[in-house]
């Protein structure tokens, strides 16, 4: 939720305090949970990593790229080895039949490499702006927002954003966040989101943004929300 009376000045500079303490808890420089090599390793690993974790793809990649060593390798496999290949990922029909295609196309329109914009990438089988951005801020350097679940959520938690809609999410962080912050943004927000900002038990107590967090000690609403995710999961 945006801040009232906050316009775009005072809340990139909000930001940039954000960003200050998220540096200095991870770095100032982008991280990558996803292991890889090369360009198109890291496409397909993250066309891999839809709902699915970090962990669980790279130990499904550290075979894969053993067994399929290129491009030409991926483009040629029989399917139902890839999709048994990459099972344990989960929706491993359509990603096996996404990465195949993906391979194909990038040795038909690109001649093998990795396209450097965003519609060029999202032309590509199975991938969406989540992805494209991906690659052309940690392959390419150029300054993208990507959004996921843990960006949706704590980026709207911080004010920053006010949507649950990636794409329209993206443009907000656009204008809230100052353009040096874009490509780490990403990252720094997973690792929060995974041990302090979770969905269902934020430790605002604990969270060294709380200050500067709209949604702080919001425990109320967020218990409510969780007694009733609970009770519909049990059809009450």
């Amino acid at each position: 939720m945006f801040l009232e009376n906050e316009d775009k000045e005072k809340r990139q500079r909000r930001a940039r305090e954000i960003m200050k303490r998220l540096d200095e808890h991870y770095g100032d420089s982008p991280m990558i949970f996803l292991e890889n090599e090369t360009p198109w390793q890291l496409l397909f690993a993250t066309i891999l990593s839809a709902q699915c974790t970090d962990q669980r793809v790279n130990m499904v990649t550290k075979r894969l790229f053993k067994k399929y060593t290129s491009l030409e390798d991926f483009a040629k496999c029989e399917l139902s080895e890839l999709e048994e290949d990459i099972k344990s990922t989960g929706f491993y029909h359509n990603k096996a039949r996404n990465i195949k295609a993906c391979a194909r196309a990038l040795l038909e329109r690109h001649h093998g490499a990795v396209p450097d914009t965003i519609e060029e990438l999202t032309a590509l089988p199975g991938v969406g702006r989540k992805t494209g951005n991906l690659i052309l801020g940690n392959v390419y350097h150029k300054d993208s927002i990507v959004v996921d679940t843990h960006v949706r959520r704590v980026s709207n938690r911080l004010g920053l954003a006010d949507s649950n809609d990636p794409v329209k999410t993206e443009y907000q962080l656009m204008e809230s966040l100052p353009q040096e912050f874009w490509i780490r943004w990403n990252t720094h927000i997973i690792a929060l989101g995974r041990s302090i900002c979770s969905s269902m038990s934020p430790k605002c107590e604990e969270c060294y943004l709380a200050d500067l967090c709209p949604s702080r000690g919001n425990q109320e609403r967020i218990e409510g929300t969780r007694a009733r995710h609970a009770a519909s999961k049990k059809g009450i």
